[in-house]
């Protein structure tokens, strides 16, 4: 008989722990390596045990349906903007989200650092590098990278403070990596957010700070 999957709480649980463990591999502190539990698309019921347990770092694809979920319930949660950001919704994702990580386009940029100083409110930036160059995928070239975020800085006042990837499926992701953390660091970013459910334990490996952590936490998504 097939093993019933680990309920949401402790799949968390489980994973802090595979968390900590790498990081220890690896010589760093468990502490500077953070876990956004990727809710996006998942039921209420799958979420709120995963809250109720201790977890604040959640995140989310769609600035609409992060709304619908988190609006009445953001006392000590930190949200995650995780998908492709369209600038009609710039102004949203701004008002909501703590964390945008899908900065990728000068287009963006513009609307991004207009909305905040209108807003007067100012969520953390990472730039989305696209290290496979996968043309169905959003995300900066590589070898756009450092132009890119020498523009955000210079030009729109922007200051992000690390970078993201997704590589691509079925390649090992241990290149990509390495990749995302030479930009980063010749760029003075220090903050990583790459590695998912299949492949986290491999970027703390390479220096992430942020792991983005969806079915090991929560299950397969429902249809």
């Amino acid at each position: 008989m097939a093993e019933a999957p680990a309920a949401p709480k402790d799949a968390c649980a489980d994973v802090l722990a595979r968390i900590a463990r790498a990081a220890q591999a690896a010589g760093r502190d468990p502490g500077d390596v953070e876990l956004v539990a990727v809710s996006k698309l998942q039921p209420w019921s799958a979420v709120e045990p995963v809250l109720a347990a201790g977890q604040r770092v959640f995140g989310e694809n769609r600035v609409q349906e992060a709304q619908g979920r988190w609006s009445e319930r953001r006392g000590g949660v930190r949200l995650h903007l995780i998908g492709p950001l369209q600038t009609n919704k710039a102004a949203a994702a701004v008002d909501f989200f703590d964390v945008i990580e899908t900065l990728d386009r000068e287009k963006l940029a513009r609307v991004l650092a207009a909305e905040m100083d209108k807003q007067g409110r100012r969520p953390r930036l990472y730039v989305q590098v696209n290290t496979g160059e996968e043309p169905q995928k959003a995300g900066v070239a590589p070898g756009e990278a450092d132009a890119f975020v020498a523009l955000c800085r210079e030009t729109y006042g922007l200051q992000p403070e690390g970078l993201m990837c997704i590589p691509p499926l079925g390649e090992p992701p241990g290149p990509h990596f390495a990749l995302l953390a030479r930009i980063a660091a010749r760029n003075g970013l220090a903050k990583l957010s790459m590695g998912m459910s299949d492949d986290f334990e491999t970027a703390i490996r390479f220096g992430a700070t942020t792991v983005r952590v969806g079915w090991a936490v929560f299950g397969p998504r429902q249809p």
